[in-house]
């Protein structure tokens, strides 16, 4: 057990250890250029793609066309900001014009958008150059990242782990150094999962924040655009771009924070060496001393059937003729939890809703005395690709059960929440989770930066 990085070489790309400030100032100092970072990560596909399966689709020439129309603005002196010129990746169920958009399903194998969702659009009209789509499970529908038309995603820390999901491909192309940040979605843990497997910085902000317009919805009370990245102060670049009204009040000093510890027990099954790692590291952030606990068990069980109950619904409506129509396109495992989910009967939909109004007042009130919560991000290290089960506290369990466990009441909610690498067991990434009162991200991602910090 390990608060450093391993002693094991990661698939180690341009962008590896290069934040965006570092890139900003290298562009405007003329040192590189936009074509250039755009060429390094291409390389970084060639070398990596082929045995991660971070990309769905390379969009090597939009890009190039891209970095040059962003070079001639520099050196007209127009700066769009700090995405001016940075690749970036786009999750495959985001849409992208022109740019194959599959969601990661045979059922849109070949679409081509004409439109780019509202948060491409917002990143393009700062300078950022589109490298591409980065694969996605299959309609977003699953946390483990390993079944897509175009296969699984490979952890980039070990090939033989899965990079868990949905938004695997953004998490493995960021934690490879291809590109250094991407945009994936969040209904469960989509973004927050893949980045704790895979030692990154995933962000969900709260509900509504991002425009989710234009990307293909899996559970439309649930879904959030979210951000994967090297750092938080990265992340809140991105979130400033996006969201560049956001007036949230800047976040104290980590010792003027209300910090609470929630005992993720109650949730489900765990390893308790990642548990041990997550306090290990919050004790080395804050003192030496486990910030005091808050205690929200009561609650777990309900909040993890109504969020069952609304995600099954939604989803269903989404995709209720393709799997009357068509049904053997979907992947298999995808198939079986959409013909599972229309189970749920409309009258215990509506009730979810109001249980999810009724839960939403009762988390208000926790944060009248607390600013974050802190909790493990993933309660098991990346498990083996393609499998799941696991045996955890002297039993077998789901996988998809346990890499969900911990993040997917913060959708419930729409709360943000974002994970920070917390530590390393057996060469694999820990994450620690940080969530907030909904409409504080700015306060949340500065917590996470100063805690990152503090435990240096």
């Amino acid at each position: 057990m390990s608060l450093t990085t391993p002693n094991v070489a990661l698939t180690d790309g341009y962008f590896a250890g290069k934040n965006l400030e570092q890139l900003a100032q290298a562009l405007r100092s003329r040192r590189t250029s936009a074509v250039e970072l755009t060429e390094h990560a291409l390389a970084g596909i060639a070398a990596f793609n082929p045995s991660l399966n971070a990309f769905a689709h390379i969009a090597a020439e939009q890009a190039r066309r891209s970095a040059a129309e962003a070079d001639t603005l520099l050196a007209a002196g127009k700066d769009l900001g700090i995405l001016h010129g940075v690749p970036v990746g786009i999750k495959d169920n985001i849409m992208t014009a022109g740019m194959p958009t599959t969601m990661g399903s045979a059922h849109f194998r070949d679409f081509v958008p004409e439109q780019d969702a509202d948060c491409v659009a917002a990143l393009k009209k700062a300078g950022a150059i589109i490298l591409g789509k980065t694969t996605t499970h299959e309609f977003a529908y699953g946390p483990t990242g390993d079944c897509a038309l175009q296969g699984a995603t490979r952890n980039p820390w070990d090939k033989s782990k899965m990079t868990g999901g949905s938004s695997c491909g953004s998490a493995a192309a960021v934690a490879a150094g291809i590109v250094p940040v991407a945009l994936g979605t969040d209904t469960g843990g989509s973004v927050r999962i893949p980045a704790a497997l895979t030692g990154t910085v995933g962000f969900k902000p709260s509900y509504g924040a991002i425009s989710t317009e234009g990307v293909f919805p899996l559970s439309r009370s649930l879904d959030h655009v979210g951000i994967i990245a090297g750092s938080p102060a990265d992340v809140a670049a991105v979130y400033a771009t996006l969201v560049p009204d956001d007036a949230s009040s800047p976040a104290a000093d980590v010792a003027g924070l209300r910090l609470h510890w929630v005992p993720p027990a109650a949730f489900g099954p765990q390893d308790p060496l990642v548990v041990a790692m997550a306090e290990a590291w919050l004790r080395a952030a804050c003192g030496r001393r486990l910030p005091a606990a808050v205690e929200i068990a009561p609650w777990a069980s309900e909040m993890q059937l109504v969020l069952g109950q609304i995600q099954k619904s939604e989803a269903y409506e989404v995709h209720a003729e393709r799997v009357a129509e068509w049904p053997e396109r979907f992947q298999p495992e995808v198939l079986q939890r959409l013909i599972a989910s229309r189970e749920v009967r409309g009258w215990e939909y509506v009730r979810a809703l109001a249980r999810r109004e009724a839960l939403s007042r009762r988390f208000a009130r926790v944060f009248e005395c607390c600013d974050v919560l802190l909790m493990p991000t993933v309660p098991v290290c990346a498990p083996a690709l393609h499998a799941r089960t696991l045996f955890l506290g002297g039993r077998v369990c789901g996988v998809r059960d346990a890499l969900l466990s911990l993040t997917s009441i913060w959708n419930l909610l729409g709360l943000p929440a974002i994970t920070i690498p917390c530590g390393w067991l057996n060469g694999l990434p820990v994450g620690c989770q940080l969530i907030a009162a909904k409409g504080r991200d700015r306060l949340l991602i500065d917590a996470a930066r100063q805690l990152l910090a503090a435990a240096r």
